[in-house]
């Protein structure tokens, strides 16, 4: 995909004799990165909404080394792309950019840079140079020129730029920071996105944040995701990882995705790098990340951050190392789980409330002042229209690979109530098998259409992830399963009812009958084992089943009459 032919419409020379809204200004997106394209993407349609005055075009700059993606971005968005060398051939009367590194051409018009992130806070490469810039800072020839106006979410921005580049005097807009206001405003859809992603039931979401370069949290640790995986019970909790768009775009998604295959094949929600990851964000209830803008917008909205890296690319004296002297570290060599936990336990709340300050001033009214700003570089009178507030988040659009096999420890014990079943679940693609005690059993449980051979047919229990739509089928698939798969002493298949049953080896069907909210094949298997393991029949008992610390429920056992299939 490219954009090498010029535009006709809507600004092309002859324009006028093919277009339908008679625009009285022409607004150009500069789009050179997925990242700082995603960005004006997101904020842009609000501030000129309902407004055929303004024409807006996008122009591709395709010089960045993190250009890819960001023709197919602009196009999945139905936007008009022009190439870059047309924009020299037009009068645009605004420049809209979240890439401060652009060579825009010779003109008189103004250009507005937003930013991509939160403030200036790293240093990254320099494409004209091979020494280290500050992210954010626009070329001297715009500065000198007169044109270049900088966004900025806060007055200490406005010093820290004054010190570092005297030319930026006079030349920055405290705006605040839209993506903030989004993420807010987004903290209303929090239960929603939460079962999109399927953290519910007493579970937790860990997400993971990694900016670029070989400082980030992925590129110091990029088996962090699988062992994380491998230390939080299944059933407790959900892993996401969000990764800087940078990531994909040097090394590609595929790269990305198969370095990540086992955590992949362990649940891990590998999180799209464009607009999924603020979805994400808002559901989650611990932050594991480093010196990137996901962790501290994490860390601003409230909730528990982890350090697993800071680099030294991080700029001193900014928000970003107000949170790196707050937030704990999380050492890799020990207990991960712990880690996690504390981190929540131990969090108070607006922990992070000086750094949230320091970076986000008057939040909330970052879309009306950006519009302002906006109509006033193009000397257009600002609509009458309300003034913006910030969209609503799209949800989380993420493609996941299900888990389809677990190493299961079940502990059995009583209470005043009659039997307990305690069940621990960790995916198998990532965790040794589970060591049996005393009063602890350990199996290994797989779907049926576990890729891994080995696995499948070392496991002790079978189970049908898709469920099935009556008794009869349920027997079936149970007697064809055990043939299958000679090594396996259970089977396990959800009914449309909301039962399940269990399939044992000497011919014995159990049918599970749960207080839970959906039926889980596995989980129902895993009491009719420990029940056997422990010696006590799987029949006619109600058993209070604690799924770790997430959830308990009572689960009833009978057993099915041979040849019954109501």
């Amino acid at each position: 995909m490219h954009a090498s032919q010029p535009l006709r419409v809507p600004v092309g020379p002859d324009a006028h004799r093919w277009r339908t809204f008679r625009a009285e200004k022409t607004l150009v997106v500069a789009a050179r990165t997925v990242t700082s394209t995603v960005r004006v993407l997101e904020c842009l349609p609000t501030l000129v909404r309902d407004d055929s005055r303004v024409s807006v075009v996008f122009a591709y700059d395709p010089t960045s080394a993190f250009s890819d993606g960001v023709l197919q971005l602009l196009h999945d968005a139905g936007c008009r792309v022009m190439p870059w060398e047309q924009l020299g051939r037009i009068s645009p009367d605004l420049i809209v950019t979240a890439s401060e590194n652009i060579d825009v051409p010779d003109g008189d018009c103004p250009v507005l840079v937003l930013p991509h992130g939160v403030g200036f806070q790293k240093l990254v490469p320099d494409s004209r140079s091979a020494r280290e810039r500050l992210s954010g800072l626009v070329p001297d020839a715009l500065l000198e020129a007169g044109r270049a106006w900088l966004a900025v979410s806060h007055p200490d921005q406005e010093e820290q730029l004054l010190a570092a580049h005297p030319k930026t005097a006079g030349r920055t807009l405290p705006v605040g920071d839209p993506c903030f206001d989004e993420l807010l405003a987004g903290m209303r859809q929090r239960a929603v996105f939460r079962k999109d992603l399927g953290v519910e039931d007493g579970r937790r979401l860990v997400l993971i944040s990694s900016t670029w370069k070989d400082t980030s949290l992925i590129g110091q640790d990029p088996e962090l995701p699988a062992r994380l995986l491998a230390a939080l019970p299944y059933d407790e909790y959900r892993v996401a990882l969000v990764g800087h768009p940078n990531i994909s775009a040097s090394h590609g998604s595929w790269q990305v995705r198969t370095l990540q295959t086992a955590a992949r094949d362990a649940g891990l929600l590998l999180v799209p790098p464009v607009h999924a990851w603020r979805p994400a964000l808002v559901a989650a209830d611990v932050v594991i990340g480093d010196h990137g803008s996901v962790t501290l917008y994490g860390a601003c909205l409230d909730i528990p951050v982890l350090l697993a890296a800071f680099g030294t690319d991080a700029v001193p004296g900014t928000a970003a190392f107000d949170l790196a002297r707050l937030a704990p570290r999380l050492d890799p060599r020990a207990d991960l789980a712990e880690q996690v936990e504390e981190a929540v336990r131990a969090h108070t709340p607006n922990r992070y409330s000086p750094v949230a300050e320091r970076a986000f001033a008057d939040p909330g009214q970052a879309h009306a002042r950006l519009r302002s700003a906006l109509y006033r570089l193009m000397e257009l009178p600002e609509p009458a229209a309300a003034a913006p507030y910030a969209p609503p988040l799209s949800g989380a659009d993420i493609d996941t690979v299900p888990c389809r096999s677990w190493w299961v420890s079940t502990v059995v014990s009583t209470d005043e109530s009659g039997p307990v079943t305690t069940v621990r679940r960790h995916p198998a693609p990532v965790s040794g098998a589970v060591e049996e005690g005393a009063d602890t059993f350990a199996h290994l449980a797989c779907a049926e259409d576990e890729p891994d051979r080995r696995l499948a047919e070392s496991a002790s229990v079978i189970v049908r992830q898709g469920g099935a739509p009556t008794a009869v089928g349920a027997l079936r698939w149970i007697a064809d399963t055990l043939e299958r798969f000679p090594g396996c002493l259970l089977t396990a298949v959800a009914l449309h009812t909301g039962s399940v049953l269990v399939g044992l080896r000497d011919g014995r069907v159990v049918e599970a009958t749960s207080t839970g909210p959906a039926a889980d094949p596995g989980l129902a298997a895993a009491v009719v084992y420990a029940c056997l393991r422990a010696g006590q029949q799987p029949a006619d008992a109600l058993v209070t089943l604690r799924i770790g610390a997430a959830r308990t429920e009572d689960v009833a056992l009978r057993l099915r009459a041979a040849g019954h299939s109501g």
